[in-house]
């Protein structure tokens, strides 16, 4: 296994590329605000950064599909928050048809980057700092291990699950990394579509409760629900071990 040490190292060489994303880019420089280019980790950042980066997606369109997401992967990759800022962004520059499949996709090879970095770097310091939550959720897999993929896509679709502790200890408690991929690129579309959705009509939202609203939780937790009863009626349909 790689040394814990690997991490601040990756971490470094993320962000310098990030960093020259932004210097290097074509024109970048001459844009109106282009002070502003940031993560956005505020409805009112959101709102400043969105209008620079439509702009500017006008006339150098590649380069902000680069951004986005070299951006996206680093904040999934080190469990970094603010996913909801980034998907509404995708809306507001993409439109729902290009935004949503792309945040859906993004997510899910970040999440599994996330997972590579826990397996093969951050073992020690996942068990180090989540002992009780890592052995809480081996049990559960355990327990679920033969409807494993509905449990993993329950897991992503609840809206309260923390997918940052699910990204980093799946590979401890033996998720394979198909499973993972797939329970995160379907178990988080609702949840990006949402997002996305909102973005598409920035202009009209006036806060983060058009996206945590009461309807739209109580949706996600439907599905959520629905999604259990696959593996349910496949527990209730396993033979009975006799004595």
């Amino acid at each position: 296994m790689a040394s814990v040490w690997l991490l601040p190292v990756i971490f470094i060489l993320a962000s310098v590329w990030l960093y020259l994303c932004t210097v290097w880019s074509p024109n970048i420089r001459g844009e109106s605000h282009s002070g502003e280019l940031k993560f956005p980790s505020t409805f009112e950042d959101l709102q400043k950064i969105a209008p620079l980066l439509q702009q500017y997606h006008r006339t150098n369109s590649t380069f902000v599909v680069l951004l986005f997401c070299s951006a996206y992967l680093y904040k999934q990759t080190f469990a970094i928050p603010g996913s909801v800022f980034l998907n509404c962004l995708a809306g507001a520059l993409f439109g729902i048809w290009f935004g949503f499949p792309i945040t859906c996709l993004l997510t899910a090879v970040g999440a599994s980057c996330c997972y590579l970095l826990s397996k093969y770097c951050g073992k020690e310091l996942v068990h180090q700092f989540f002992p009780e939550k890592v052995e809480f959720l081996q049990n559960k897999v355990e327990e679920n291990k033969e409807r494993l993929p509905y449990f993993l896509l329950f897991l992503r679709l609840f809206p309260m699950t923390p997918n940052w502790f699910l990204n980093m200890a799946s590979p401890i408690v033996n998720i394979p990394l198909h499973l993972f991929f797939l329970s995160v690129f379907f178990g988080l579309m609702p949840y990006n579509y949402t997002c996305v959705q909102t973005g598409a009509l920035l202009s009209q939202i006036q806060s983060l409760d058009d996206v945590y609203s009461t309807a739209t939780i109580l949706k996600l937790a439907c599905i959520a629900a629905v999604v259990l009863i696959p593996g349910l009626l496949v527990r209730k349909s396993k033979p009975t071990k006799t004595l």
